[in-house]
């Protein structure tokens, strides 16, 4: 028998330049890799956290959720914890899903220079960049 349960969903990833574009591209395609390879549909979505480094102040990164229609989820941004040596202008996400899969079905998504966060859970397969904005964008104008 299967129930569901709160599970975090993590990812990562990281932008060049503090600009609003830059964070909320970033953002957007960080939020999409998650949700395609979770299957996550936004109403199944208890909250989600982003965090940012503090040298990235341009825009809020859950505006990017906004801007993909999640509009009745928590969303809440923060810095994240600043350490010597930490990777900078990086942008996390925690999703509080509400799935019946197990914690070990769940696919954390790191990309661009957050792989080094956790190069263990960052074998996914090629990311097709064009299409993923192709979908993005679809979302977006739904």
């Amino acid at each position: 028998m299967t129930h569901t349960a709160c599970r975090g969903v993590r990812g990562a990833t990281t932008v060049e330049t503090n600009t609003r574009e830059e964070i909320l591209r970033a953002t957007r395609q960080l939020l999409a890799l998650m949700i395609r390879r979770n299957t996550i549909d936004s109403k199944d979505v208890g909250s989600a956290i982003f965090t940012v480094t503090k040298d990235l102040d341009a825009e809020f990164p859950a505006l990017a959720a906004r801007q993909m229609g999640w509009l009745d989820v928590p969303l809440l941004c923060g810095y994240e914890v600043s350490v010597a040596g930490s990777l900078p202008q990086c942008i996390r996400i925690l999703l509080n899903w509400n799935t019946e899969k197990t914690q070990s079905e769940i696919q954390h998504v790191y990309i661009h220079d957050a792989i080094k966060l956790r190069p263990d859970l960052s074998k996914l397969p090629p990311v097709d960049w064009d299409e993923l904005e192709d979908w993005i964008q679809q979302q977006v104008s739904l």
